[in-house]
């Protein structure tokens, strides 16, 4: 494995300077781990999603869609847990004033001496460790002091367990089958940082999947490997992408197996998505605290049983960085250093650029043209500012799979030049055939030309 010239300190840059990520009212000063995604970021996470549903959706027939509400009665969360053991150690420093999780201290810094780390140095003043609740807490009613104490969910899978028994009478599915939602989470941490990593906001794609008993072990392996394979169709480098069983002391309370898929992030392997064989503790403690039966009962047999669950958990946010990280690649063209990102093109945010060579002698019309037909096909940008290398440049680092120039020829021909971001490669095609040969490129096989000792496919 070659070594790779990718650093957090670059992806931030490029991510700014490219319009995927920005700090949140930076015009305040910020604040702390909030992020807001610009034009391409939000192309970029858009396909992520669109992904994940069509591998849970399109692709099976056992599983539905759920969009359930972000605050929810308190009681889910008496139910669930999270109330009373959602938290993390908490110590403050007492000369810094800065907080820190007592069990993070390792990883973080001193807040005078950032060469030390939390109680190292001399005039340190940590308190004694203390639990902190995770949720955030808000009030629904007009007036504080008299509303209902409500708050934000801290996963999103509750709202699939509330439904439970919804979707078993209006989808007449039965176990195993799963529910599926992508949704915002909320999560008041102690300590945030490593760019979108680990945000107090964040995006979750989450499906509960729903077993009896007996096979919960059999349907925990299948979703292993499925959620492995998902990763690795999208591109991501096999070498850079592992499956973790937890330990027993790494193991919830509720589950009896938990596997993380991690990736070789550059501060390290960390989780893109957990899975885990979660028995029956969620529908129970529903059962239990709303006074309600959640059990599946097969009319034909009269057998009667709470289903297990089995739940894949991955970050919308987090997936994002993994493909950028794993895109992300300097070579040298012609004298040049050039920063690309080698996305697979069913995440590159835009598909194809349209470029006219010059803005003179019917060039850019007849690009106008092209570009309003394989638009309505696949995302597709139009750039006639600046020397066509540059306008290569801008699109090679949002990771567009493919550029389209139009020349003199083109007006005499009808022809066009497919140009590829990672091999370079330049070919002729019509353009009554563009919009074909765009989505027959689209739909074929694709692996990250960084695993090629030339870094070419």
């Amino acid at each position: 494995m070659a070594d790779d010239v990718v650093t957090m300190d670059k992806i931030v840059s490029l991510c700014k300077r490219r319009g995927f990520v920005f700090p949140s009212s930076e015009i305040y000063g910020g604040l702390g781990s909030s992020y807001d995604y610009g034009h391409y970021g939000v192309l970029l996470k858009n396909n992520v999603k669109e992904q994940w549903w069509k591998a849970m959706l399109q692709k099976r027939d056992d599983i539905v869609a759920l969009d359930s509400a972000i605050i929810q009665h308190p009681r889910t969360w008496e139910a669930s847990g999270h109330l009373a053991g959602f938290t993390d150690p908490l110590v403050d420093c007492r000369t810094c004033k800065l907080r820190f999780r007592a069990d993070h201290l390792d990883q973080v810094q001193c807040g005078r001496k950032p060469s030390r780390r939390p109680g190292e140095a001399p005039d340190c003043d940590l308190t004694e460790s203390r639990a902190f609740n995770l949720m955030f807490e808000t009030t629904v009613g007009p007036v504080q002091e008299e509303g209902a104490t409500v708050y934000l969910r801290p996963e999103t899978a509750q709202g699939i367990f509330l439904n439970f028994r919804n979707y078993l009478q209006f989808s007449r599915k039965r176990p195993p089958f799963g529910i599926a939602q992508i949704g915002k989470s909320f999560r008041n941490e102690i300590t945030t940082g490593n760019f979108i990593f680990r945000m107090r906001e964040f995006e979750q794609m989450e499906m509960e999947y729903f077993v009896p008993p007996a096979e919960a072990q059999r349907w925990f392996e299948h979703w292993l490997s499925e959620r492995m394979r998902w990763y690795l169709r999208l591109g991501i480098r096999p070498d850079h992408l592992r499956l973790r069983p937890h330990t027993t002391e790494e193991l919830s309370h509720y589950s009896s197996a938990t596997s993380d898929v991690e990736y070789l992030f550059p501060i390290g392997w960390s989780e893109l998505e957990g899975i885990a064989n979660r028995g029956d503790f969620d529908l129970t403690q529903h059962a239990k605290f709303s006074g309600q039966k959640l059990e599946y009962v097969d009319t034909a047999t009269g057998e009667r049983y709470v289903p297990h669950v089995i739940e894949p958990a991955s970050g919308v946010d987090r997936c994002a960085l993994a493909f950028l990280v794993d895109g992300y690649d300097e070579d040298e063209i012609e004298s040049e250093m050039r920063t690309v990102l080698r996305l697979h093109p069913l995440l590159s945010p835009v598909k194809v650029a349209v470029l006219p060579l010059v803005r003179k002698d019917g060039q850019p019309e007849l690009a106008r043209s092209v570009y309003g037909e394989v638009r309505d096909r696949v995302q597709a940008e139009y750039d006639e500012g600046g020397a066509i290398g540059r306008r290569y440049r801008r699109q090679d680092e949002i990771g567009t799979p493919w550029a389209v120039t139009i020349d003199h020829q083109s007006l005499e021909d009808q022809t066009v030049t497919l140009r590829d971001r990672d091999t370079l490669a330049q070919h002729r095609v019509a353009i009554d055939a563009l919009g074909d040969e765009l989505e027959r490129r689209l739909r074929a096989p694709w692996q990250s030309p960084k695993l090629q000792p030339s870094g070419r496919t």
